[in-house]
């Protein structure tokens, strides 16, 4: 139940009554009910709601604002309402005011619903979120682990917004970058046994490749010394590959992040599915043959130049490929929405996807795409340059093994995710207010102290009792704000912005942390005791249903 949209609909029940009764007694001449507006007003000295119905109505009802909002004023009732009053205001907002009873209902409604408290009813849609989808020609670096912060929490947040979500890594094991692992492997492989061997510029220079070559020559040495290049090559990536795919899903299994499917480009090719991709852009009127080579017409539906699709030596690009992909998404599978995570560079190739798809026939609204920009990592306030090819990255693993868990997924939805921000190490590790994965945790904790607490002294808590009693500005101000997770989740999928939600808990905290300072929980009123424990008691569940949504532990002790 969303005790905000509750209120909502009272306020237009109330306005759309009131006209009503005007229109009987001939007090506003009989139209059409224009719609009610009903809004939240910034300042809360406007009221709890506010309509502008009076001032949207004027033309049509040939009276001022003023006029209108005064005699649905003296029409209206709040009896049985949320509201204790309502008021004019301005040139003709009627605002209204929240009575003890929207409260108290709003502590209440939290308490009973438990987990279920913030989330949405099935909208009957299917989302398939994509994320990270790192090459996996090496571990994962830091960019990977905003990507898999953000995806992971938007996939959370989706489900308790009313979607069924499929969360989904793609494996890129084909292609250029499988062709440089492939040389670099080879490289390293022979210099065990070569001296001179040099690696190309372009290739990977990690550690991790080293290891690889290493490992095989210790198990099977010399034997791929005399055979062919080609047959090399592919033996050693066929060793190194799976090893690479099964540490980055331990590394995100380490990271709390579990996917419904791994899914191989290499799948796409042996299917025939690439190929049919082609027939089928073909077929669609919107390719043509130029220098031997074969173009997308993708300018012509949104992209700012065409595309080739395959190169003058027969070879399609690796965005043919990925449109298989989108198109198995999409028709294939049959999701209602795709959603990629995708890096900074990849601007241009939200309008070319969408392109293709139209080309194919699919609602190109359909496919969404999340522009997340790059972190600095910043520990003792030095960056960090990271580097792949040099072997010089911070890898996932390696960050892990510096800050905790709990900060890594709660630091990297802190921001929207195009936008560029510091990670601060040292202020993800430190135990203080100052780090807010903390001060979140320890409202929680702080919470199960007070209610530990209270059981030691033989006080019984009594659920229900003294919440009309809840009236000061700070007890008050902290109940609207955990009205509206329910808003807050919903705004957060719509938006793909799982920061919404991370700062809600934030801002949760905060207003906690006050309503302690000025509040005593343990009091002489026995009612008004009970009323701030049960207060206590759904923060503590709206606390608990953010950080179990981001997959962040809730500590009952710090």
């Amino acid at each position: 139940m969303n005790m905000i949209e509750e209120a909502k609909n009272q306020v237009r029940e109330i306005i759309s009554v009131a006209v009503n009764s005007l229109f009987d007694e001939g007090k506003l001449q009989r139209v059409e009910l224009p719609k009610v507006n009903v809004e939240i007003p910034a300042d809360s000295k406007n009221g709890d709601m506010s309509s502008n119905f009076a001032l949207a109505g004027a033309r049509i009802f040939r009276k001022s604002p003023r006029d209108i909002a005064t005699l649905i004023k003296e029409a209206a009732s709040l009896e049985g309402s949320y509201f204790e009053r309502m008021e004019i205001a301005g040139a003709g907002f009627i605002n209204f005011y929240y009575s003890a009873t929207w409260f108290a209902k709003t502590v209440s409604d939290i308490i009973s619903q438990g987990e279920s408290y913030g989330s949405a009813e099935s909208n009957g849609k299917r989302v398939l979120i994509e994320y990270v989808s790192a090459n996996p020609t090496g571990p994962m670096h830091i960019g990977n682990a905003r990507g898999g912060a953000i995806g992971d929490c938007l996939a959370s947040v989706m489900e308790k917004a009313g979607w069924e979500v499929d969360r989904e890594f793609y494996v890129n094991d084909a292609g250029n970058q499988i062709e440089k692992f492939k040389t670099s492997l080879e490289c390293r492989y022979l210099s065990l046994y070569k001296e001179g061997i040099e690696m190309p510029e372009d290739s990977y220079h990690g550690e991790d490749i080293i290891e690889h070559a290493k490992n095989y020559a210790d198990i099977y040495g010399d034997k791929l010394l005399n055979v062919s290049s080609e047959e090399r090559r592919q033996e050693l990536c066929d060793f190194a590959l799976p090893k690479n795919i099964e540490g980055l899903e331990r590394d995100l299994k380490k990271y709390r992040i579990v996917y419904d499917k791994w899914f191989k480009e290499s799948e796409l090719h042996k299917s025939g599915a690439v190929d049919e991709i082609l027939e089928k852009l073909k077929d669609s009127g919107y390719t043509y043959t130029q220098g031997g080579a074969l173009w997308f017409k993708s300018s012509e539906l949104g992209d700012e130049k065409d595309r080739v699709l395959v190169r003058e030596n027969g070879i399609p690009t690796y965005f043919v490929p990925d449109i298989a992909y989108h198109y198995n998404k999409l028709v294939t599978r049959g999701y209602d929405k795709a959603i990629d995570i995708l890096g900074a560079d990849h601007h241009g190739y939200i309008p070319r996807m969408k392109a293709a798809m139209t080309a194919l026939g699919v609602d190109a609204d359909k496919l969404d795409m999340v522009i997340m920009q790059m972190v600095n990592l910043v520990k003792d306030g030095e960056r960090y340059k990271l580097s792949k090819r040099s072997g010089k990255a911070i890898t996932l693993s390696t960050l892990l093994d510096e800050i905790p868990i709990d900060a890594a997924r709660f630091f990297f939805n802190l921001r929207e995710p195009d936008s560029h921000f510091d990670f601060d190490i040292d202020l993800a590790i430190s135990e203080t207010s100052q780090n807010p994965v903390y001060y979140v945790q320890y409202a929680h904790a702080r919470i199960c102290s007070i209610l530990k607490g209270l059981k030691e002294e033989g006080i019984q808590i009594t659920e229900g009792v003294g919440l009309n009693l809840l009236t000061t500005p700070e007890e008050t101000e902290l109940i609207k704000h955990l009205a509206e997770l329910p808003d807050c989740i919903l705004e957060s999928a719509k938006d793909y912005d799982p920061s919404k939600v991370t700062r809600y808990a934030v801002e949760t905290a905060t207003l906690y942390h006050k309503f302690y300072s000025s509040c005593r929980v343990k009091c002489d009123d026995e009612s008004l005791m009970q009323g701030r424990i049960s207060l206590c008691l759904a923060v503590k569940q709206v606390i608990k249903n953010v950080l179990d949504m981001l997959k962040i532990t809730c500590p009952e002790h710090m």
